[in-house]
């Protein structure tokens, strides 16, 4: 059985979160204000919310209206600003700098959450004591999109284990999964139940991903920052890799988080972080 959901309004304050929700934004408040709807509704009640813009116009009256339906049920939003801009990675860096908790739950904010999906990522991590667990994106306007060519998956059959994966080496295949919706018609096809928490081995995970946050430190975070120049992409990609290469990770199945689908707002896409750097 599920954990039990917590009921809003009462269970918050009598311990510290146990997940603190990361959440780095840049010129979207109306896809953030969503992504934060979805926070507002999840079952699972012990997280904080870290928003982290590097737009002064992101923190509009309706992520600000969302930000205090979740301080209504108890839950700790923090507002703020992260500038000048120094690259997705220095972002995300300064954002597992405030993390205070046992878990920390990086969520794109173009990105929307089923009710149960924070329940079901720490109930399995727990499970696992492994470095990370994602849930991939799937597309909604790829749902009658069926791609048998791309569902190719592997299951965790046992704990989750450190793997080494690498651009272009074994495993790396792995990401075609995550394209569309493929993952939901695996899910379907399989009939995977949502309980107990039924895990895959991925090269990565993109969008959604609830860390341990001492393996993620102990891997080096995304203090890689320093080596890239501002404009990069893939900062998430290394850091996984580095994380499984020393305490494992892994995907969850069925996902629970929806992409949005909108534009990136990344237009310089020239430097990868994990061609460019290492993962050791």
């Amino acid at each position: 059985m599920p954990p039990e959901p917590g009921a809003w309004g009462t269970d918050a304050p009598e311990a510290e979160p146990q997940v603190d929700v990361l959440v780095p934004t840049f010129g979207r408040p109306a896809a953030l204000a969503i992504t934060l709807a979805g926070l507002a509704a999840q079952q699972y009640v012990r997280l904080r919310v870290i928003v982290s813009s590097q737009d002064h116009s992101d923190f509009t009256s309706e992520v600000q209206a969302i930000a205090g339906v979740l301080r209504a049920q108890d839950r700790i939003v923090e507002l703020g600003h992260h500038l000048p801009r120094r690259g997705l990675a220095e972002h995300r860096q300064s954002l597992l700098d405030r993390v205070r908790a046992p878990y920390a739950l990086f969520v794109d904010d173009d990105v929307v959450l089923e009710p149960d999906l924070v329940g079901r990522l720490v109930a399995a991590i727990e499970r696992e004591r492994c470095g990370f667990v994602g849930s991939a994106l799937l597309g909604w306007s790829f749902v009658d999109d069926v791609r048998p060519d791309e569902e190719r998956i592997e299951l965790w059959d046992g704990p989750v284990k450190p793997e080494r994966v690498t651009p272009g080496g074994a495993g790396w295949q792995r990401h075609r999964l995550h394209n569309a919706s493929n993952l939901l018609h695996v899910a379907r096809r399989l009939d995977v139940p949502r309980w107990p928490p039924r895990l895959y081995k991925v090269a990565w995970v993109g969008g959604c991903v609830l860390y341990d946050a001492a393996a993620l430190r102990d891997a080096g975070g995304f203090e890689f920052w320093r080596d890239l120049p501002a404009s990069h992409v893939g900062e998430d990609v290394l850091a996984q890799l580095r994380v499984m290469a020393r305490a494992g990770g892994a995907g969850l199945i069925p996902s629970g988080a929806w992409h949005l689908e909108l534009p990136t707002t990344v237009r310089d896409r020239t430097v990868d972080a994990p061609l460019a750097l290492s993962i050791d």
